[in-house]
């Protein structure tokens, strides 16, 4: 299989990796290189790479690291209305990548910004927040037990899965059963992953933790605040007309959670982390409700 003579397995494996950081392998039937599958792209390259990989003992991060720091993987994936029309799938490389992140990085990438991830490595699987009663619902005849404490926020790499009742919010956001062998997932977008990210007690608790620390670092200075959590989520800073709607949000949701105290004590409750109490209610919830605003915008759930 591994055979210098036989430089199938390379390929698919350079394929696949490939596909991880550009949305699309050179071969798009990633899950087929026989006579039915989909021809290369880019021949030449995918079978360079191969042979650079055989070359450098089947090294993976060695790959990624020659992928990610190309020309090719760094060139900005903006582009002209002419360009996008003539080449929507970016068969050229002509742009750098766009595609939505897998659900377990949408997940870890939450975690990581509020500074909840537990790094981590190795060790048994962990059960993060699960809708109650999913397993006995879905017949399992089991009964899910939520951790505590640290493991709460392991990376998803270490989530519990059973394939029977999968975590709901991973498949929301196209994450395989793995009832069968799967080569590739597909990547879809529904109102579902909206409501995923507004909801889900991980990504509230994390938005929540993110605005305590905006809050603290920036008492007085709202916008300081906008403009921070638009950087640490989405990689860059906000436009005056980005500025200026994030503003307008933060407002309403302040005068909101004066009136609805207890609206406000059920968000900041949100979780297993301990929060600080001697926060002002109505401007914390606040806070929170403009990172989850953030954390649902495209850029912050798509690479490019």
């Amino acid at each position: 299989m591994v055979d210098r003579k036989n430089p199938l397995t390379a390929r698919v494996v350079v394929n696949r990796i490939w596909r991880m950081h550009f949305g699309r392998g050179i071969v798009a039937s990633q899950e087929d290189f026989g006579s039915q599958g989909k021809l290369p792209t880019h021949p030449e390259l995918l079978d360079w790479l191969a042979g650079w990989f055989m070359d450098n003992g089947w090294d993976v991060k060695a790959l990624d690291r020659r992928i990610v720091t190309s020309a090719t993987y760094r060139q900005s994936s903006q582009a002209s209305r002419e360009w996008v029309d003539r080449d929507p799938d970016n068969l050229l490389l002509a742009r750098g990548p766009k595609h939505r992140l897998l659900a377990e990085q949408i997940r870890d990438s939450a975690l990581a910004a509020s500074g909840l991830l537990n790094r981590t490595i190795g060790g048994p699987s962990v059960k993060p927040y699960q809708p109650a009663g999913l397993w006995e619902q879905s017949g399992t005849g089991k009964t899910y037990t939520q951790d505590k404490g640290d493991k709460l926020y392991r990376r998803s790499l270490y989530t519990f899965w059973r394939r029977t009742a999968p975590p709901p919010s991973m498949l929301t956001f196209d994450a395989v059963t793995r009832e069968v062998c799967s080569a590739k997932r597909e990547s879809t977008g529904t109102p579902l992953q909206a409501l995923v990210l507004m909801n889900d007690p991980q990504i509230v608790e994390a938005a929540r933790v993110l605005g305590e620390r905006l809050l603290k670092e920036h008492p007085e200075r709202p916008e300081a605040r906008i403009r921070e959590v638009f950087r640490a989520l989405t990689g860059r800073l906000p436009d005056a007309r980005e500025v200026s709607v994030l503003r307008q949000l933060f407002e309403e949701q302040t005068e909101f959670y004066r009136r609805e105290t207890g609206a406000a004590e059920k968000l900041l409750a949100t979780g297993e982390s301990r929060w600080d109490e001697s926060l002002p209610r109505a401007e914390f919830a606040a806070t929170t409700m403009l990172v989850s605003a953030v954390m649902n915008l495209d850029e912050f759930v798509t690479q490019r």
